[in-house]
């Protein structure tokens, strides 16, 4: 396991300068979120390439800037939005092999557009096709304001699509939705290949790691008994947190806990 942040903690911070200050003050896993469509563009990719190459760090995970348009684009049933959509999204995959980037994260449909689960889970899997020839993952995020906020919902696609489905975690999301994270590890369990961490008390759903009340070393220990070996990236929003300083100790406090369980457990 690794530790990171996602550049989507600064933003509105424009991306490459979002990314820099990530990498320049020790961050050496990251999550990309790219804002606008010129982001993704060649020109604008070896910037961004450039920034990780010079400091040794890596992208590991990227997410797309249109994921509110996902339920219009992939699940409203008209075949030829899913088309042009599936035929955008290569820019996105050709951006992540520039990057080395090996995940997508998928938020998918909402829940006040919900749309027959088998029908969802064929759209998952036409995407997951498109992305395959690039080396690229596309992984379910849980979502509180999607269909796949519900654990239900996720079991299902999980035995559904089988070894296909893939899945981003995200501890504040899952607060939000009233599931519970650890259920969740242990329902899905090495199907989860990518962990958006924060942490929570009772006053607030979303704080930095360490700075709350949940047990990240139990969930995390759950995870890397399952098999889990990806990256646990802190993502906040800009007003839970004061600085940058803020994301690296969150990074250095979960890299405290992921070496104390490789010493201590012997996984099966």
């Amino acid at each position: 396991m690794t530790a990171g942040s996602s550049t989507a903690c600064l933003y509105p911070e424009l991306l490459e300068e979002a990314l820099a200050e990530l990498v320049n003050n020790g961050i050496k896993t990251t999550e990309i979120f790219v804002n606008t469509h010129c982001e993704v563009a060649p020109e604008f990719t070896e910037i961004l390439g450039s920034i990780l190459s010079q400091s040794g760090a890596e992208c590991i995970a990227y997410h797309p800037y249109t994921c509110p348009i996902e339920p219009m684009m992939f699940f409203s049933g008209y075949s030829r939005r899913v088309k042009d959509m599936l035929d955008y999204h290569k820019y996105y995959f050709e951006a992540m092999n520039r990057l080395g980037a090996r995940i997508f994260v998928l938020h998918g449909n909402m829940n006040v557009v919900a749309v027959d689960e088998d029908f969802y889970f064929e759209i998952f899997s036409e995407l997951a096709a498109a992305a395959a020839p690039y080396g690229i993952t596309v992984a379910q995020e849980n979502v509180a304001r999607c269909q796949s906020h519900s654990l239900d919902f996720l079991r299902n696609m999980s035995e559904t699509l089988g070894d296909s489905a893939k899945f981003v975690l995200d501890i504040k999301q899952a607060v939000r939705s009233q599931e519970d994270p650890f259920e969740i590890v242990r329902t899905l369990g090495n199907k989860i290949i990518h962990v958006h961490m924060s942490d929570n008390d009772s006053a607030s759903d979303c704080l930095a790691p360490g700075s709350g009340s949940f047990d990240i070393y139990g969930l995390l220990k759950e995870l890397y008994l399952r098999g889990f070996d990806g990256a646990v990236i802190t993502e906040l929003y800009r007003k839970n947190f004061g600085s940058v300083s803020d994301l690296v100790e969150s990074c250095r406090y979960i890299e405290n806990i992921i070496n104390r369980i490789e010493s201590e457990i012997i996984r099966p």
